[in-house]
Formats: C-alpha cells, structure tokens, sequence
C-alpha cells in the first residue's frame, strides 16, 4: 500500500510532553466499528468489558538506553549519541548512532563523560560493525550485571525524539516513562498504553471479573523510525525478542474456547500473540524475535480488542490500528481525536479499538 495514505495533519500542540496526572485521568477515546465514538477516560476501562475478557499487558521494563560518548580513532575524537536497540549477546548491543558517519568498525567509544560516573569513568565499547541507517553492533567491555548497572549509572531514559527535541529527560521520566508492572529489564521504548494503569484501576479491573495476563516483548528504538519507503512493501521492520509463557498462552486460550474477548494493553503485546499464534489462533509457550509488519489486509487470529495510544502519521503502528479498524475508520478517529483535544504519542492519550466482528 502507498504509505501517504497513511498521512495526517497534526498540530504541534497535541504532542503530550508529560503524561497525565493521575495515570488513569487520561481520555479514552471508545472506537467501535459503526457508530459514535466515545469520549470517556482510562479508568472507566472496566465498564467497558465483560467479566471474562482478558486483558493482556507487556511487562518489558525501559532501560537507560540512550548514551553520550566520545568516539576514538587514533589521535581523532569527536562526540557521538548511541540509542541501544536490541541485545544479542551478554556484552554486545545493536545501537543507532547518530551521527553515523562518524563511527566506522574498529572505533573506541567511551560512554559516561558527561559528569555521571561508573567503574572509574569507564563504560567502553568496540564498534564491531556499521550497518546501514546509522545501526552499528557495540561490543562492551562489560558483561551481564555489570554492563547492566553500568548503564544505570551512565545512561539516559530514552525519550521518543518528539519528545526529546522538545526538553531534556529528567528524573520524573525515570518513573514515568514505565509502567507499575513492569518487570523484565531489556526495553529501549515505553510499551505506552500500559502508562495508563493504576493500583486503583487495577482493582477496579478485579472487582469486574477482568483477568490480567503478562507476556514480555522488549520493544526496541525502531519502533520511532519513519517509513521512508513510498510502498509499505518496501519497508524493513526491525526485530524484537519476546516470550510468551505457558501460563499465559492457557489463559488466552481458555478465553477465546468461553467466548471471551482477548483485549491486548498496547501494539507491543498484540504483535507478540499475532507472532506467536497458529493458524487457527491458538497459543502455546513461545519465545524468539519477530519483525511482524501489520498493515491493511492482514487477517488478525487472537486479539478481539486493543488499547493503544495515538501514533505518528505515516508511522508502522498507524497502520496496524488500520488494520484493526480500518483505515478510513482511523482517520475520523484521530479527526475526532484532535479536535476535541486529545494528547498524542507516548505521554498522551488512550484509544480502545473493537474489531468488527466484536462490539
């Protein structure tokens, strides 16, 4: 498909820079498939789903991934920002650098020279390879734990760029760029919709009879980068690593056989179970990478419901909510969406999507 199709028009002011207060005092725009949309907000999610249903969240945990170093090549020095993407190994971190063309395979990079310390100043790293797009493979000194609580000390919270060219990371983002669950360290971005849950709408969900399941995707910086191909055929998804448990596969699957609704908490999780699923739709334990790519046509097999933030025009998750809900469906939403008010992206606001065959 024509990836302009996928355009929209927004005005700079609808770009949430911090999220709500309290989480779940943020609007939820109800989308089904015919009819009014519905303005309510996040806490009133529980009215909205049948005793039953399953909502299912991704309890990947953000990392400090974003990194300021000094490449070193000889005598020549110069200054280089790393976003960490995807681990490979216990040492070794695909990244985007930017400005790429200041790294080449062979380089030195220190990382920490900006007044944080770690291990004496020290958090270094081989450029091992340089890939297209500005990706590169980082080979670190440091292993496992270590290399673990040395991004702690000398990294930044990785705030989208809509974000991050606006101010500076802080240390609220620390704590609200993460959800209250999360749990499995190895996460790059926020998977955001989980942004919007409270203790309070926590229990709230209990008191209904809604179950919640966990599955771990660590959702790496690719998610930010543009389509810059004019066929949606041409583009190239990066991967991600996930895990579904057996626990939660059973569950889901016990769901679907009662008639229940699988409402997947962000795209995160969904591509995980639309990755992980048979043919027929059933799940089993299930580990690995995945680069699904979902796009008008594609024929969903577990996810019933989805709630999911408002994304970028022209972006790979605009257009998997239109193939959720239909394209020309999604652009009255997010019509009606800025026009009375609604805050976009990371820190914005909420959307709850029903399929056409579940209302």
């Amino acid at each position: 498909m024509r990836v302009d199709l996928f355009d929209f028009d927004l005005p700079d002011e609808r770009i949430a820079l911090r999220p709500a207060s309290p989480r779940d005092a943020a609007k939820l725009l109800v989308v089904r498939p015919q009819g009014a949309f519905e303005d309510r907000i996040a806490r009133d999610l529980p009215s909205l789903l049948d005793p039953g249903d399953v909502l299912v969240f991704n309890d990947t945990k953000v990392i400090p991934a974003q990194l300021t170093g000094i490449r070193k090549r000889g005598d020549a020095s110069a200054q280089v920002d790393a976003t960490l993407h995807m681990r490979v190994a216990p040492d070794r971190w695909l990244a985007f650098v930017r400005p790429g063309k200041r790294v080449a395979a062979g380089d030195r990079i220190h990382f920490g020279h900006d007044g944080n310390s770690c291990f004496l100043g020290q958090l270094d790293a081989t450029v091992i390879e340089k890939r297209d797009g500005g990706e590169v493979l980082l080979s670190f000194d440091l292993s496992g734990p270590f290399l673990d609580e040395a991004l702690h000390a000398v990294g930044h919270v990785p705030l989208p760029p809509y974000i991050a060219s606006k101010r500076p990371d802080d240390e609220r983002d620390r704590a609200d760029y993460q959800t209250i669950y999360a749990r499995d360290e190895g996460a790059v971005a926020a998977p955001t919709a989980g942004l919007h849950f409270t203790p309070e709408l926590f229990a709230a969900l209990d008191a209904r009879g809604v179950e919640r399941h966990f599955v771990t995707l660590h959702v790496g910086a690719g998610t930010f980068l543009p389509v810059k191909a004019d066929d949606t055929v041409d583009h190239r998804m990066h991967a991600e690593t996930g895990h579904v448990s057996s626990v939660t596969a059973d569950a889901i699957n016990a769901a679907r056989a009662r008639g229940n609704r699988v409402v997947c908490v962000g795209t995160t999780s969904l591509r995980l179970l639309e990755s992980a699923a048979s043919e027929d739709g059933s799940l089993a334990a299930w580990s690995g990478a995945t680069d699904i790519f979902i796009t008008p046509g594609y024929r969903f097999r577990v996810a019933d419901a989805l709630m999911t933030n408002f994304h970028l025009p022209r972006s790979t998750l605009f257009m998997l909510v239109s193939a959720f809900s239909g394209l020309e469906r999604m652009r009255a939403a997010y019509a009606h969406a800025i026009e009375n008010g609604y805050r976009f992206y990371s820190y914005g606001d909420a959307s709850l999507l029903f399929r056409a065959d579940h209302d």
